[in-house]
């Protein structure tokens, strides 16, 4: 029992070490290295002067198909690099952007964030590059904003890829409205530790390796920089677009051939410490939303990747990539 209460005193200043541990990030990384080279396009967004961030990696076997990959919010384009290796390694050209408000991108002091500027953000990249088909693959809040991309630029839109996108239900029908200045606030605590329990107990069902911290680290980074609370500010702004700006209303109007990978395991959704627990029991459920949203989408595919959660791409490598190349060449 002495034990059990000396380790619970000494778990804070275990946190604590941990945090301190973690490498300072400024506010767009350029002291975080990606895998690929970075290039950068102006944008003239909301009468300010913006540079969103991308890597472009077009390799020597390039079979004239492309693919963009779009990341989720808790992360950015650098969470890609091992799908990026084995998608050039069959002769795709691969585009990841950083959206504006995420990693080396600019982060505004003010930006009214909506699916349709980060959609057509994406749209003046591939305009800047001359690519004129691509497929679009989104994971989670990317997935939001791959649908959104389709639905607007269905011609450029070869092919639809949604790795376990968030947005499969409306959550604000049951989870009860928070204004920015809240979620700003409850970004401003984040640290590596509850980076760590968060993805722990939502993304890895308990589990935790090398590869899951490595993308910890990297989010954790940026809340021990002086700068901070401008990071914690755009990623408020985001909760409310994720929220306001339901897609799942339009999946039957996709006209692009589509494939879902879902890691069933995976119990994803924004806003479940803010509802009862016979509702929070109803949400994020990927293992019916899956089937569901099949059904919605015309012309789509499931591939269900089992004993997996939020990121397959990350935590069951080869299940996720083999039936996504599949999919490329068909």
């Amino acid at each position: 029992m002495k034990t059990i209460k000396l380790l619970i005193l000494l778990l804070p200043l275990f946190c604590f070490s941990q945090q301190e541990k973690i490498k300072q990030l400024d506010i767009n990384l350029t002291n975080y290295e990606y895998s690929f080279p970075v290039q950068f396009l102006e944008l003239s967004n909301q009468r300010q002067y913006l540079k969103m961030a991308y890597m472009d990696i077009k390799p020597d076997n390039y079979n004239n198909k492309n693919i963009v990959l779009l990341h989720g919010k808790n992360f950015n384009g650098a969470y890609w690099e091992t799908t990026i290796k084995a998608l050039t390694k069959e002769g795709f050209r691969v585009i990841v952007p950083d959206q504006i408000g995420f990693g080396k991108s600019s982060k505004p002091d003010n930006f009214q964030y909506t699916f349709q500027q980060l959609t057509e953000n994406t749209k003046k990249l591939l305009d800047h590059l001359g690519i004129e088909k691509t497929t679009i693959l989104g994971h989670s809040m990317g997935g939001m904003l791959a649908t959104r991309f389709a639905l607007m630029y269905p011609e450029t839109t070869e092919k639809l890829v949604l790795e376990n996108p968030i947005g499969l239900e409306d959550w604000k029908l049951v989870v009860p409205y928070k204004p920015v200045d809240w979620w700003y606030e409850s970004e401003l605590k984040q640290n590596y530790q509850n980076i760590k329990s968060y993805q722990m107990a939502n993304y890895y069902d308990g589990k935790w390796n090398a590869d899951f911290q490595k993308w910890a680290e990297l989010g954790a980074g940026w809340t021990t920089a002086p700068d901070y609370a401008r990071v914690a500010w755009n990623s408020a702004l985001m909760y409310d677009m994720i929220f306001t700006q339901p897609v799942l209303y339009e999946f039957k109007n996709i006209k692009s051939p589509t494939l879902l990978i879902i890691g069933t395991r995976d119990k994803t959704a924004i806003g479940k410490p803010l509802v009862a627990e016979e509702v929070r029991k109803t949400m994020g459920n990927y293992l019916e939303l899956g089937k569901k949203t099949q059904k919605a989408i015309p012309n789509a595919k499931l591939v269900e990747v089992a004993n997996t959660g939020h990121l397959p791409h990350i935590e069951s490598f080869d299940q996720f990539i083999k039936p996504l190349i599949v999919f490329l060449k068909s």
